[in-house]
């Protein structure tokens, strides 16, 4: 005898306590996850991480999983808060493990409940939808690094697709971990220099990544990214004209 499937509610309650937890997250932790919380809290934080910098870490690195891993508002903050505490490339380098390890609780989640199913849809459909589910298959490093690196792709958003896609877990991290760096440093250069911003009794530009300086090298990432797709295109056309 073959055994009975997991009931539908089973299979999907990872990613639906997920998507519980964003929704009251939203509504309740917004003002603790913020600059003010993070402005108003500054010197407690500095005095901790100087008694207990190992703890510190460790707690800062959970926190942004817990953040990243249930979408919770705040991860932005996290990430000044990473640049405040250790500077731009450590606090980036801590943030950006937080964030691939949450990223990898949302993949998984979302595998688990609808990926495997919506998988052999993809795959025993005709037409449109199969073919391209075969060029994403042909070209996921590519497809990966680009969702990461283009600043208008949602955080959450570029967790799901490669779960519904069925990426392998390793392609998933990898491509996650490489790909916000570039992000991540931004942000935590802003961090790192908070200490003159709260004395100065100002907020920092949160809209830093989008000036043309940081923006376009961010871009030539992305198209940088593409370029294989771009070549094995090419190399499929002239092969037909043959």
């Amino acid at each position: 005898m073959t055994e009975n499937p997991k009931p539908g509610l089973m299979r999907n309650l990872p990613l639906l306590i997920i998507l519980a937890a964003a929704a009251v997250g939203a509504f309740t932790l917004r003002e603790y996850l913020s600059f003010d919380a993070l402005r108003d809290n500054r010197e407690a934080l500095i005095a901790f991480r100087d008694a207990n910098f190992v703890l510190t870490v460790l707690g800062f690195v959970l926190a942004y999983v817990v953040i990243v891993g249930f979408s919770l508002p705040g991860a932005l903050i996290a990430t000044l808060t990473g640049g405040f505490l250790f500077g731009t490339f450590a606090g980036s380098l801590f943030s950006v493990t937080g964030a691939t390890l949450g990223a990898a609780i949302i993949f998984l989640a979302a595998r688990h409940g609808l990926g495997d199913r919506l998988k052999a849809r993809m795959d025993a459909s005709q037409g449109a939808i199969n073919k391209i589910k075969r060029g994403l298959d042909e070209n996921q490093w590519s497809m990966l690094f680009f969702i990461r690196l283009v600043p208008a792709v949602p955080f959450f958003v570029a967790n799901l697709i490669p779960a519904f896609l069925a990426v392998p877990l390793h392609r998933f991290v990898i491509s996650t971990f490489l790909g916000i760096i570039p992000g991540s440093l931004v942000y935590s250069s802003v961090g790192a220099g908070l200490g003159e911003v709260f004395a100065r009794g100002e907020t920092p530009d949160l809209g830093i990544i989008f000036e043309p300086h940081i923006l376009v090298p961010i871009l030539g990432l992305s198209a940088l990214s593409l370029l294989p797709v771009l070549v094995k295109a090419v190399s499929g056309k002239k092969d037909l004209t043959k």
